[in-house]
C-alpha cells in the first residue's frame, strides 16, 4: 500500500475512534428533569429541611432559582445533603451539579480542585461564640479555650492564623457536622464554637439554651460564600451565574415576587428587556427567553430571599450590611443582563 493510501486510512480510522465528547450539564440535567443541588446537612436559615421534610432555606432558594431558570419550574430539584467533608467530592463525580451550601471562595478551590465559583451569594466572616458564663468579651481573652468546628473548612487555618498573629494558645476540637459541633457545646465539650458568623447566628438558636451564648465582636476573616460548578463547562457556569446575577439585579430594578406581571408591561426598556418582553438573553444560555421572569416570579428577588431566610422575616434577623445593594451601602452589584 502506498504511503499516502495507509495516512489517509490511519486518519479515517482515527476520526471513528475519537472518544465522545462528553453530553454537557445542562443535557443531562435536561434528561434527568432535575437539579443535583449540594446544600448543608442543616443549618437554620440557610440549607434545612423542616419538620415535613421540606428543604427550606437561602441556599435551597438559590436552587430553586437555578431549577426556574432551566425548567421554568422552581421544584425541579432533588437535595442531597453534604458534610464539609464531602462537599467537593460530591461535585467533582458528577454526584452534584453545583454545590448551594455556605462555601468560601479561595484562591485554591478555585484552581486546583476542579471547582469554579460562580459569584458571592453571600459575604460573611469567621467570628466566635462563647458562654456568657466564661465572662470573655473579645476572641483575644480565650487563651487556653477548647474550640468546636467542623473538619474540611477554611476555619482551622483561619483560627492558627488569628491565634499564632496573638500569641494565643488554644485546642481544636473537630467535628463532621454542624449537628455533633452543637451537642458538643452543650454537653461542655468545648468552651467556644468558631465558624462563619451567620452560623453561628443560626446554630445558637439550636443551643438548648440560647440565652447562655454570645458572639463575640471579633470577625477574623473574609469569607465570601457563594454557589460552585465544576470546572471545564462553560454553559452551565453562566447559567448559574447568571441566576445569582439576576435576582440581585431584580432588586435594584424594583421587580418583586409580587409586582413582577406588571413589570412586564413597563415603559422602562431596560425592564423589558431583563425579563424577556423585548429582545432574548435565555438563547446564549440555551434557556428560555423569559427564564429571567421565571426565576423571580417563584424565588422573588435577592432581597426577598435574603429577608425571609436570614433577615427581617427570619427568626435569624441578620442585618443585610454589607449584603445590601451597592447603592444602599453594600457590596452587592450585578452586571446588566444586556
Amino acid at each position: 500500500m502506498k504511503r499516502t493510501a495507509l495516512l489517509a486510512l490511519l486518519l479515517a480510522s482515527a476520526a471513528f475512534t475519537v472518544t465522545p465528547a462528553k453530553a454537557d450539564t445542562l443535557s443531562v440535567i435536561k434528561e434527568r428533569g432535575r437539579v443535583n443541588c449540594g446544600v448543608s446537612q442543616g443549618v437554620l436559615g440557610f440549607s434545612n429541611a423542616d419538620s415535613t421534610g421540606k428543604w427550606i432555606g437561602f441556599d435551597v432558594d438559590f436552587c430553586h432559582a437555578v431549577s426556574a431558570a432551566v425548567f421554568g419550574d422552581p421544584d425541579k430539584v432533588n437535595f442531597i445533603p453534604l458534610s464539609t467533608k464531602d462537599r467537593f467530592t460530591a461535585l467533582q463525580s458528577g454526584e452534584a451539579d453545583l454545590l448551594s451550601r455556605q462555601t468560601t471562595w479561595t484562591l485554591s478551590r478555585d484552581t486546583s480542585m476542579g471547582l469554579k465559583f460562580v459569584g458571592t451569594a453571600y459575604y460573611d466572616g469567621q467570628g466566635f461564640m462563647v458562654k456568657k458564663s466564661l465572662g470573655v468579651k473579645s476572641a483575644k481573652e480565650l487563651s487556653g479555650a477548647s474550640l468546636c468546628t467542623e473538619t474540611g473548612t477554611t476555619t482551622e487555618l483561619n483560627v492558627a492564623d488569628y491565634f499564632k498573629a496573638n500569641n494565643i494558645t488554644y485546642e481544636i476540637v473537630s467535628f463532621e457536622r454542624p449537628d455533633e459541633t452543637i451537642v458538643a457545646l452543650n454537653n461542655g465539650r468545648c468552651d467556644v464554637y468558631t465558624t462563619d458568623a451567620s452560623a453561628l447566628y443560626a446554630q445558637r438558636l439550636t443551643l438548648s439554651d440560647p440565652d447562655a451564648f454570645m458572639v463575640l465582636p471579633e470577625i477574623i476573616s473574609k469569607e465570601p460564600l457563594g454557589p460552585a460548578v465544576r470546572q471545564g463547562d462553560d454553559r452551565w457556569f453562566n447559567i448559574v451565574r447568571w441566576t445569582l446575577f439576576s435576582l440581585i439585579e431584580a432588586e435594584e430594578l424594583g421587580i418583586t415576587k409580587e409586582n413582577i406581571a406588571k413589570q412586564m408591561e413597563s415603559g422602562n426598556p431596560s425592564i423589558k428587556r431583563f425579563l424577556g418582553a423585548e429582545g432574548d438573553t435565555g438563547a446564549p444560555l440555551g434557556l428560555d427567553q423569559r427564564w429571567i421572569y421565571n426565576v423571580v416570579s417563584t424565588t422573588g428577588n435577592y432581597g426577598e430571599m435574603f429577608d425571609r431566610n436570614l433577615g427581617k422575616g427570619s427568626p435569624l434577623k441578620i442585618d443585610r450590611g454589607i449584603n445590601a445593594l451597592w447603592n444602599a451601602g453594600g457590596l452587592m452589584y450585578a452586571p446588566p443582563a444586556r
